[in-house]
């Protein structure tokens, strides 16, 4: 049973590996667009596949479908409610990006702002990539990976110490490799091609579970027990004791989501690459409908491990890789597993390569060597990347031990998230706020939600309004700020967004009908299973 599932497993992660190399192995490499931007080649297919398992890896996988099994439907929130940040994405964000031709969001501040605010906003992405992102993605996928290949009875390691380090630094070098030789076509080819089996393999699991719910007498017969079995795990609407309360939808769960997909670079990058904004709305879009079918692959899981193990006294977290390991058989576990390896690369090659973006361009140029040529920013992004993996490597294993890394991850994220949105929003809608008002709020405001979440007496108020509005409440704070000292200290002249010329920006014809679609969908959705 190891050795089927540990063939099916090299086999898949194998062919990827090969099939990618055979796309790519003539791209440009060596030039700062072709590298970091795929030279502006990417068509809907590739972003929609990238944009997808980018945002996919193990703390999604293991740590949605564990809320799901503790809270039921209605941490499908962070899945559903992305569709309408992904709509702001195609439909506003996304033109202006490409207006000004950026490489990376931190330019866009550059542009609109001024080097200063650039070089924060850079300060701040590295610093989160680096202590936050890619050790959380590395750890959280070497512990699903153990389990799931059974890795201690394949090799013999007792050590779950020495087994966790070795993991991290293999799954590390593998993602380092793709991400520093390869640049970002080389990452959307194999995100589109382990997003394949990544959705394939998701709703395979979904199948066997129904199955093992109903005995063997057929998915519709599964569904229906979960239905009376277990009504209350079937509510969309959160309750206020629940980790997703359904008015926080309205708050901090949609701003977080509307930086994540908006103005994060490591999503973005794929969009900032695409052939001309058509395409680029075309690959957010179709992104958007795949996010619709999220809860039945992320979520709909942990509900079924619910009704199979909730009283073997299975943990949360468990519950997906336990699922896994009891329902599906021995090829199909190695192939699943390979998947998740590709989720995991995916995510941390992603990370990766937005951070050598960022350091090469915004610091290595920007600061460093201002006459650098093309050949030496890719060298100096390589090598800062081959630093950052080392260092990630090191950090991941002395994670170990946090009690949910999924709300650890997206707690941590809102410190950075919110100030930046606020900036990129207030800095896009209006003409004269100045500089300094984008200062103050990016430290501001990574301070002002640090203080709310660890300094007393201030850690009280996210107590008592709940964590999400807290961080809403910080960004209507930051913003009314940025405007106010817009008012008192204004720029002297009225900023003005040019076009650079950098790709086609004629908007697909299909977009804002496609757009208040998805809207609905969402809508529908929420109603169909409000309890």
């Amino acid at each position: 049973m190891h050795m089927l599932t540990l063939a099916s497993f090299l086999f898949f992660t194998g062919l990827v590996a090969f099939i990618t190399w055979r796309i790519t192995r003539r791209d440009d490499h060596s030039s700062t667009t072709g590298y970091f931007l795929a030279g502006r080649s990417l068509t809907f297919p590739l972003i929609a596949g990238s944009l997808l398992m980018t945002n996919l890896s193990t703390e999604q996988m293991v740590g949605l479908n564990g809320a799901a099994f503790a809270d039921g439907l209605s941490v499908m929130a962070w899945e559903v409610v992305a569709v309408i940040a992904l709509v702001a994405l195609a439909l506003f964000f996304l033109p202006r990006f490409l207006k000004s031709g950026i490489t990376t969001l931190p330019q866009l501040l550059e542009i609109r702002f001024d080097k200063g605010t650039q070089l924060i906003t850079n300060v701040i992405f590295l610093i989160a990539y680096a202590v936050i992102l890619l050790p959380i993605i590395l750890y959280s996928g070497a512990i699903g990976l153990q389990g799931m290949l059974d890795l201690q009875g394949l090799t013999g390691i007792q050590s779950s110490s020495t087994l966790l380090w070795l993991t991290v630094w293999i799954v590390g070098i593998i993602g380092a490799i793709y991400a520093l030789f390869g640049g970002l076509r080389t990452v959307a080819v194999s995100d589109t091609l382990n997003g394949i089996g990544l959705l394939v393999g998701g709703f395979v699991v979904v199948y066997f579970g129904l199955q093992a719910v109903s005995g063997g007498t057929g998915i519709m017969e599964g569904w229906s027990i979960l239905k009376q079995s277990d009504p209350d795990k079937l509510n969309s609407i959160g309750g206020s004791e629940q980790q997703v309360p359904f008015f926080t939808l309205f708050t901090g769960v949609f701003l977080i989501n509307l930086f994540y997909w908006s103005t994060n670079q490591q999503i973005i990058q794929r969009t900032l690459a695409a052939k001309n904004l058509a395409e680029g709305q075309k690959g957010v879009l179709l992104t958007g409908l795949f996010k619709l079918l999220g809860p039945l692959y992320l979520v709909l899981p942990g509900i079924i491990a619910y009704n199979l193990y909730a009283d073997q006294g299975v943990q949360a977290d468990e519950a997906y890789g336990h699922l896994v390991f009891n329902v599906l058989p021995p090829y199909l576990t190695g192939f699943f597993a390979a998947v998740m390896v590709g989720a995991i690369l995916s995510s941390f090659n992603s990370a990766l390569n937005s951070t050598t973006t960022i350091f090469s361009l915004g610091i290595y140029k920007g600061v460093l060597n201002k006459d650098a040529t093309e050949q030496e920013v890719v060298k100096s992004g390589k090598i800062f990347g081959w630093i950052m993996a080392i260092i990630t490597m090191i950090i991941a294993p002395l994670l170990a031990g946090q009690d949910s890394l999924f709300g650890y991850l997206q707690k941590m994220n809102a410190i950075y998230f919110i100030p930046i949105l606020a900036v990129v929003l207030v800095g896009l809608l209006t003409k004269r706020v100045p500089p300094m008002a984008a200062k103050i709020t990016l430290v501001g405001g990574c301070l002002l939600i640090a203080a709310g979440y660890f300094v007393p007496p201030f850690n009280l108020l996210p107590e008592i309004m709940n964590e999400f509005h807290f961080v809403a409440l910080v960004f209507a704070l930051l913003v009314v700020m940025m405007l106010i000292v817009g008012k008192l200290r204004p720029r002297e002249t009225d900023w003005v967004q040019e076009h650079v010329g950098g790709v086609d920006l004629t908007p697909w014809k299909g977009a804002l009908p496609s757009g208040v679609a998805l809207i609905i969908l969402v809508i529908i959705i929420y109603i169909s299973f409000a309890g």
